[in-house]
């Protein structure tokens, strides 16, 4: 259940704050944002967020209240975690996203959104542990951070959609000047994983609508391999899939649903790209209401509530006009004068057949065009015409394009509309004797999109027939689970000075940390030591490491004295370098993967940790996939596991050393100076 705004007020001594979601999810923040988001976290929750009376594990609390309507607000929560006091000082996120030797933060803002039925009570000491957030989002004091998990409609909320909640995360990103984001792409929906579905349908994932895009796969899989693969599954030819299914079980199935969207759809209907998004987006437009729907070529949907040998057409014709607003697409070649002539003549045709023929059992699509071409000579335009009309309405009178059974030839009936009237469908002799490209004349049910979906991504992206191409082209989409925004550095502040300021270390660090560094504002008439005490500031406020840092020089103002103003002497917006002492390299609190690195080095070729399951060598030390290890992800992991390198290296010891000597003895020799072989495995001598 929702927080009523009455109850919000009770609970406390007066009046809260209330922000509308709606604009503040447009960017309409209380709060101007400054240069930094550790400046703009701090001020947000200062002016736009009330602190709780309690805390969770020993974290402050700060509550925005959003009023999604007159009567409902909505709990926006910020968790204030201190890393030295935390049980949980290290970030797996970062760990699995390739971010686990960033240097660890001295703060994390935790922002929640808790699913409906928990608004109106206390967050629980596990909330960091729960899935079933509308919005988690774990965000550093540096800028970094992560989208942990979205839940909207299938989620269980009745109040907001996933868009809606993912615009109103990348508006807090926005305004709070976030730097990079990753997010984890684990979603799913009626057992479809949605980079896959979405990758193939639009040739990227759904979070790239907000800018998200591939920052790191599983199993060694980088961006090329992911594009290439998108393009190998989006191009595959609609007419090559049924080749390739002819011969199994799923061919009927496939056939019938490739053919019954190929004649709703306008366009023309390609590759299997082509044919999901034609249904997602078709499915999108399908109404909530139970029941079927009537389905023209123009995917207009109307409700009906159950399948009859009438349909209403007064309120729900599809084209109520005598211009067809289906043949006014502005893509369309042919002047929409020549198009409705077109069609009246096809009209004309069919009423003189009918005439002729009492029973109306429909014309053949050769004979109508035979017909049709002894006034319109544009083979092409009556070709797209008849492509067009199926439950058309053209003036009075509507056309329906249906299937014969068997022969499966294409046939064409009039019926004549009156206003006020219903519509009398074809007899049902007439219609036991054809197959109509719906399970109903002209009714489907909204649910069936769904299905179809299903039935694609099943037959065709995970058990294609004898393809290995197709199969690791899909493996690999569904590797890449971490994709990333971020956001461009911004120097708009006209009265402040404004740099990326970057710490050289005495000491020599790894080649692949990320550099220690921070955005430092100062107002226009700042001295070069008022920028070095702004920047340690910063620097202390940001990095464990760096929590005692005296900064000493600023290297593009080298030999300039302290006193000096910096206006005129360096200008904003660039990159400075600083140096100075006291930094605690060898502390436990350095990254944010902790003390103990990894050292992966798997068969597929990764050599960093991907966030999937794996297991280390008890003799090299080495972590490696449990899945490339022939390990089941179900199965439990053995007490002792041996790499397959040191397994030869095992193996050929026993065998070519006496009996009486003891394997112990070779130990260090095993673990001392490792080269790697051909598959980069650890070899002991």
């Amino acid at each position: 259940m929702s927080i009523h705004f009455l109850k919000v007020c009770n609970k406390r001594k007066r009046m809260p704050d209330c922000y509308d979601f709606h604009t503040f999810r447009d960017g309409f923040f209380p709060i101007r944002p400054r240069s930094s988001f550790r400046e703009n976290v701090r001020m947000f929750l200062k002016e736009s967020a009330k602190m709780e009376d309690y805390n969770v594990q020993g974290m402050p609390i700060w509550c925005t209240f959003l009023l999604i309507d007159r009567s409902h607000v909505v709990p926006l929560y910020t968790v204030e975690e201190s890393v030295k006091q935390s049980s949980k000082p290290y970030c797996d996120h970062c760990k699995s996203t390739g971010w686990g030797n960033h240097f660890l933060t001295i703060k994390n803002y935790h922002f929640l959104i808790p699913k409906e039925d928990l608004w109106n009570k206390r967050l629980d000491n596990n909330v960091f542990d729960l899935d079933t957030h509308l919005l988690y989002g774990k965000l550093h004091c540096n800028g970094h951070g992560h989208l942990v998990c979205i839940n909207g409609v299938e989620g269980g909320s009745k109040h907001l959609c996933g868009r809606e909640i993912m615009d109103l995360w990348d508006q807090i990103c926005e305004t709070l000047r976030t730097r990079k984001i990753s997010v984890a792409d684990v979603s799913k929906k009626r057992s479809m994983d949605l980079r896959l579905l979405h990758g193939v349908a639009y040739g990227h994932p759904w979070f790239a609508r907000w800018g998200y895009s591939f920052c790191k796969a599983s199993f060694a899989v980088n961006e090329h391999n992911y594009n290439e693969a998108l393009e190998i599954l989006s191009s595959l030819e609609l007419d090559r899939i049924l080749e390739d299914f002819i011969e199994t079980e799923k061919y009927q199935e496939l056939e019938r649903v490739i053919r019954l969207y190929r004649d709703v759809s306008e366009t023309s209907m390609i590759t299997l790209k082509d044919l999901l998004m034609f249904m997602l987006i078709l499915k999108s437009r399908v109404p909530t209401q139970k029941g079927s729907i009537i389905l023209s070529n123009s995917a207009s949907l109307v409700p009906s509530s159950k399948p009859s040998n009438k349909a209403p057409l007064e309120s729900t014709s599809l084209l109520k006009s005598n211009k067809p607003e289906r043949f006014s697409n502005e893509h369309v070649r042919w002047p929409l004068r020549r198009v409705k002539f077109a069609a009246d003549v096809i009209v004309s045709a069919l009423k003189e057949r009918k005439e002729k023929d009492s029973s109306h059992g429909g014309v053949c699509r050769k004979d109508l065009r035979d017909a049709a071409r002894l006034h319109i000579g544009d083979t092409g335009l009556l070709d797209y015409v008849l492509k067009s009309l199926d439950n058309v309405v053209v003036g009075n009178q509507i056309v329906r394009r249906i299937t014969t059974q068997g022969t499966r030839t294409v046939r064409y009936t009039i019926d004549e509309i009156c206003d006020g009237e219903m519509l009398e469908l074809p007899s049902q002799e007439v219609l036991s004797n054809i197959q109509w490209p719906f399970s109903s004349p002209s009714l489907v049910h909204p649910v069936n999109v769904y299905n179809d979906v299903i039935l694609l991504y099943k037959y065709v992206l995970l058990d294609y027939p004898e393809s290995e191409v197709v199969e690791l082209a899909s493996q690999r989409i569904l590797n890449a689970k971490h994709f990333v925004k971020e956001w461009p550095f911004k120097d708009e502040e006209d009265q402040l000075l404004t740099f990326i300021c970057r710490f050289i270390p005495s000491t020599q660090i790894g080649k692949t940390e990320l550099p220690i560094e921070d955005i430092v504002s100062v107002p226009l008439d700042a001295t070069v030591g008022e920028l070095k005490q702004a920047v340690q500031k910063a620097l202390r406020s940001t990095y464990c490491i760096t929590s005692h840092i005296l900064v000493m020089e600023v290297d593009q103002l080298a030999g300039v004295d302290d006193s000096e103003v910096l206006f005129g002497r360096i200008e904003s917006g660039v990159e400075v370098s600083v140096r100075g002492s006291r930094t605690d390299f060898n502390s436990k609190f350095r990254y944010q993967a902790g003390c103990d690195i990894w050292k992966v080095r798997c068969s597929c070729g990764a050599r960093d940790y991907d966030g999937e399951r794996m297991v280390v060598c008890g003799v090299c030390q080495m972590w490696q996939h449990t899945r490339c290890s022939g390990i089941e992800d179900k199965e439990i992991l053995p007490p002792f596991f041996t790499c397959s390198a040191c397994s030869v290296s095992l193996a050929f010891c026993i065998a070519s050393e006496p009996a009486s000597l003891v394997l112990e003895d070779y130990g260090d020799l095993l673990l001392s100076n490792p080269v790697n072989d051909h598959y980069g495995l650890a070899i002991g001598w």
